[in-house]
């Protein structure tokens, strides 16, 4: 099957994760998806073909050399965001784009423009697939999903390529945080792996934020206001002055690159009770360590100044950088940036300013870093992502498996 053709036959499937839900998979319709891949995976031979009850998929390509070779694992994930739908997905392809705005949709005036995202001007002339405005595509990341497949596709028909055994596995609830957290490393069974998870073509990722969530429970004291001098707690107002007492200039808005910070991503309150629940990022893991622990501060200022038990501080940690893990295995990066090369891509190094499933499964005992699959805008009605770029990642995961096999071990 065509590697395009493959990727809009995902993209037909709704997956979106649920963060309210606590099942696994958060949403049963990814499980729709992860049937499929099973299906299509037994059609094209592979071997050890598992779909387990909770969504996850893996898969087995048999070497076809005697060669001892590590067997090196793929990894892309099956949920799309939660922050748009991924129902009804009506994509499409301007061919040769020209440099211009894309009318996504007339009828709402939706427009995807160079103006607003000035890194389609890098794909000019070059296949863009694109959304109707009304729904995200799903390249996050059912790119890589269609990536992996078309490379094991392309090595079966090509067995003058000498390569080990390749594991490939696919998972759901990623874009919750929770991708990574029933993956079987052991079932797996691979020394090094890849997810196939980045953004523009090129990127190679294999340092991320470390991560923790802090969750601030604030308790008023609720009374008539008409007689409440003296007496009321207004939770809700304590909300707003806990963050005001969080640095203006460490937001996701003010930072970059390296920079850490802190995020308020939920807020609900009223007068007798209130929760604010931030995000805390750092790269640098005695930095996260102090950061942590400002957050515990604030708590601790708040609660000397209104009274014991006015403010609780649930601080917990989410995931680690990998680059703590990736370092032990630095051929695990230098094979892929070889990789790309032979694929006709130059290699860009970044941190992910984010999170991965790599990340957190570097840490269970498989070296994971990502790799890109092409998409631009993830999340929205903007997202698109380049026939090109698609191309050049599927080769990308051929020429590693290939150059596995060509290494001294």
């Amino acid at each position: 099957m065509d590697l395009i053709e493959r990727f809009l036959r995902y993209v037909a499937v709704d997956t979106q994760s649920s963060e309210e839900s606590e099942s696994v998979p958060s949403t049963a319709k990814q499980k729709n998806l992860s049937e499929l891949l099973g299906k299509e995976l037994e059609t094209m031979g592979l071997e050890d073909v598992f779909v387990d009850d909770m969504g996850y998929v893996y898969a087995t390509l048999p070497a076809n050399t005697e060669k001892k070779v590590p067997t090196v694992g793929f990894i892309s994930h099956i949920d799309t965001s939660p922050s748009m739908s991924g129902a009804n997905v009506k994509p499409r392809i301007v061919k040769g784009y020209d440099g211009g705005d894309i009318m996504l949709n007339a009828g709402q005036n939706i427009v995807l423009s160079p103006a607003l995202f000035p890194e389609l001007l890098h794909h000019k002339g070059e296949d863009l697939i694109v959304t109707d405005g009304t729904t995200l595509l799903g390249a996050d990341d059912k790119a890589g999903i269609a990536e992996i497949i078309t490379a094991v596709e392309y090595l079966q028909a090509h067995p003058e390529i000498i390569h080990g055994k390749v594991r490939v596995g696919f998972n759901p609830d990623e874009e919750i945080g929770m991708g990574a957290a029933h993956f079987d490393v052991e079932r797996f069974g691979c020394e090094f792996g890849y997810t196939v998870d980045g953004g523009e073509v090129g990127e190679m990722e294999y340092e991320n934020f470390n991560a923790a969530k802090a969750v601030f429970k604030i308790q008023g004291l609720e009374v008539h206001p008409g007689y409440a001098k003296g007496k009321m707690v207004n939770a809700s107002l304590l909300a707003a002055e806990l963050i005001g007492m969080f640095p203006t200039d460490e937001t996701p808005g003010t930072t970059e690159g390296y920079e850490g910070f802190y995020h308020i991503v939920g807020l609900s309150g009223e007068v007798d009770h209130a929760t604010a629940t931030f995000i805390i990022r750092d790269h640098d893991r005695a930095r996260f360590e102090q950061r942590k622990a400002f957050a515990v501060s604030v708590a601790d200022r708040l609660n000397a100044k209104y009274g014991e038990g006015t403010v609780t501080a649930s601080v917990s940690d989410q995931y680690y950088n990998m680059k703590e893990q990736i370092d032990k295995v630095p051929y695990v990066v230098d094979i892929a940036c070889d990789a790309m090369r032979l694929a006709g891509v130059e290699p860009v190094k970044v941190p992910i300013r984010g999170g991965t499933d790599g990340a957190q499964l570097s840490f269970k005992g498989l070296p994971c870093p990502n790799l890109f699959a092409g998409g631009m805008n993830f999340h929205g009605r903007y997202e698109w992502v380049p026939v090109q770029s698609m191309e050049k990642a599927m080769m990308t995961v051929v020429r590693i498996v290939e150059l596995c096999a060509k290494r001294d071990w």
